[in-house]
C-alpha cells in the first residue's frame, strides 16, 4: 500500500513517515502545495494524509484538484484548524476522513486503516480469491489454509495484483505502486520480472496466476 503525506511540519512528518513504515507502507511525501499538486497529478496513492495549512496554497484546492481529475484516493484530512466549515468543506470535497491535530500516531494508524478497509476490502481484513486468503493486518498468504511466506515486495506485488484481479497492470505501475515515486530513477524495471518469478512458485498450488501480457506487463486472473 503506497501512502502521500502532505504536511509541512517536519517533526510531525517524520514521526509519521517512521510510524507507517513500520506498518509496511510505501511512503512518499510532500511538504508543499507545489510538490503535492505534482505528485497526485503523476501517481496514484491507495491513501492521502492532507494538511489543509500548507505553503503556497491550501490542501482544499488539492482535494479539488483530485475530484477534478476523478482520482479516487482515499483522503484523510490532518489540521489543526478545529472548525466545523473546515471539516465539511473537506468531506464533501471528498475526503474520507478528518483528524485533528494533535493527535496520537496510533490513532492514525487505525484511521488509515480503516479506511481502507472500508474503501478497497469492503471493511474486511483479507482478500480472499478461490483457495487463497490474504491477511492484510498480518500480511500472510495462505493456500488451502496453508501458510506461505512472502517477503515484504512479495506482499506487496501479490496485494496490488488482487485489488486489480482481471485488470493489465503495467510494469510502470506496478513498481510505482510498490516501490514509490524514486523508481523513476531506476535504469530499468527487469527486478520486477525476477520477484513476480519468485511469486508464481510459491502460487503454484493456488488457483489464480499472473500471467504476461507481452510488452505491456501483467494481469492476475483465476484458473
Amino acid at each position: 500500500m503506497k501512502i502521500l503525506i502532505v504536511e509541512d511540519e517536519k517533526e510531525l512528518l517524520e514521526s509519521i513517515t517512521i510510524s507507517l513504515e513500520k506498518e509496511k507502507f510505501v511512503i512518499e511525501s510532500a511538504n508543499n502545495f507545489e510538490i503535492a499538486s505534482e505528485k497526485i497529478a503523476l501517481y496514484e496513492y491507495d491513501c492521502i494524509l492532507l494538511d489543509i495549512m500548507l505553503p503556497f496554497g491550501s490542501g482544499l484546492d488539492l482535494l479539488k484538484q483530485l475530484k477534478k481529475n476523478n482520482k479516487s484516493e482515499n483522503v484523510i484530512i490532518i489540521s489543526a484548524k478545529d472548525s466545523l466549515e473546515d471539516k465539511i468543506k473537506g468531506l464533501e470535497l471528498g475526503a474520507d476522513d478528518y483528524l485533528t491535530k494533535p493527535f496520537h500516531i496510533s490513532e492514525l494508524n487505525a484511521r488509515i486503516k480503516a479506511v481502507l478497509r472500508r474503501k478497497k476490502l469492503d471493511g474486511k481484513n483479507s482478500i480472499e480469491v478461490r483457495n487463497i486468503t490474504l491477511d492484510i493486518t498480518e500480511r500472510q498468504l495462505t493456500i488451502d489454509k496453508i501458510n506461505i511466506p512472502l517477503n515484504r515486495k512479495e506482499f506487496d506485488i501479490l496485494n496490488y495484483f488482487l485489488l486489480n484481479k482481471n485488470r493489465v497492470v503495467t510494469k510502470t505501475a506496478l513498481a510505482e505502486h510498490v516501490w514509490g515515486d524514486n523508481i523513476d530513477q531506476a535504469d530499468n524495471l527487469d527486478f520486477i520480472y525476477y520477484q513476480i518469478k519468485n511469486l508464481r512458485k510459491k502460487l503454484q498450488q493456488a488457483q489464480i496466476e499472473i500471467e504476461l501480457v507481452y510488452g505491456i506487463g501483467y494481469k492476475m486472473i483465476e484458473k
